[in-house]
């Protein structure tokens, strides 16, 4: 069984469940997946990504018409982590449905694709940490928030966090521009993160990066935690702030939690799959579901959903929306008759 490389390769390598043929690529063989489950599978892929679609569309639209949410640094890191996670989901999605399509595309447009799809999926820890660090700031020193946290503080963080994200997938590309003959970028490869990047220093690389920013993360989490939890003891009054700030940090947390799988998923799916052949694509699919689809989900609950100022401009949003559709139907029909 290959074993990827970095964060996004395990959904490459899920992509490869898909065809609808056998696939061989070196020692791993894909098998042969009926057309009425390739069907569902892509269906089911479709739906989950216009419904996250709508649902970053409408906070995208209720972060941009309220200045009140563009000039607070904690909406700031919100909505670049909606955006940040609907192209990932997109992109996840169109190379989903795309390679039944194409079993080959070009090696160039290849790069782009997977380059996009690391940048994305390594920048949510980072930007998790920000956000656990902004709750620490406004709970454990709210007389120094609004000078700590500013917006153009807040920009050049998110500035800083996709520097360090692009740095990997950038040096990948200059190691396989060195390494590589020339016609390799002219070639047609089946788009796959360790077929594309084949480098041994490349895989070590990577792991050490990983390893190091997303222990960093962790240990962001562990520690603002900790803190609020002491300053939340201190106050003894069970004050609603603080224990949203905790129950914020906790759910940042699980989301770490989720992204980690990516980075685990390719060795426990090689056993899984060693242990139940039969049932490869299924395992594929599942580790695809959880590792790309559910913690997409967790955006939106933690400040759509749980935070009362944006969910009361969010669902004002929504009303007018479904209000204006039935009023439109309506006065069609009369039209029509």
């Amino acid at each position: 069984m290959l074993v990827m490389n970095s964060t996004f390769s395990s959904s490459l390598d899920l992509l490869m469940s898909n065809s609808s043929s056998t696939l061989a690529l070196g020692a791993m063989t894909i098998p042969k997946d009926s057309f009425s489950n390739a069907l569902t599978k892509n269906i089911v892929a479709m739906l989950v990504w216009l419904a996250l679609s709508i649902i970053n569309s409408s906070m995208v639209h209720t972060f941009l018409r309220h200045s009140l949410f563009y000039e607070n640094p904690r909406y700031i890191m919100f909505i670049c982590m909606v955006i940040n996670d609907a192209l990932q989901l997109t992109l996840v999605t169109a190379l989903y449905v795309v390679s039944y399509i194409f079993r080959k595309i070009h090696t160039s447009v290849c790069c782009l694709l997977i380059m996009t799809a690391v940048l994305t999926t390594r920048s949510t820890p980072l930007i998790l940490a920000g956000m656990a660090v902004e709750r620490y700031i406004s709970i454990c020193f709210p007389l120094h928030y609004s000078q700590m946290c500013t917006v153009p503080r807040t920009l050049l963080l998110i500035g800083v966090i996709f520097i360090l994200t692009a740095t990997p997938p950038i040096t990948d590309l200059l190691i396989t521009v060195v390494k590589e003959p020339p016609s390799f970028f002219h070639a047609t490869i089946f788009c796959d993160h360790s077929l594309l990047f084949r480098d041994r220093s490349i895989y070590y690389k990577n792991c050490v990066f990983d390893g190091t920013y997303l222990s960093f993360v962790a240990l962001t989490l562990l520690y603002t935690y900790c803190k609020i939890m002491l300053t939340a003891r201190a106050a003894s009054t069970g004050l609603a702030s603080v224990k949203r700030a905790r129950n914020t940090v906790v759910l940042h947390g699980v989301q770490l939690l989720l992204c980690m799988l990516a980075f685990v998923v390719p060795s426990l799916q090689a056993a899984l799959i060693s242990l139940f052949p039969h049932l490869s694509l299924e395992i594929r699919y599942i580790f695809f579901l959880l590792v790309y689809i559910i913690p997409r989900f967790l955006s939106p609950v933690i400040y759509g959903f749980r935070d009362e100022q944006f969910r009361k401009y969010w669902t004002r949003y929504l009303s007018c929306r479904s209000r204006s559709i039935f009023q439109v139907r309506p006065a069609l029909l009369k039209m029509n008759l």
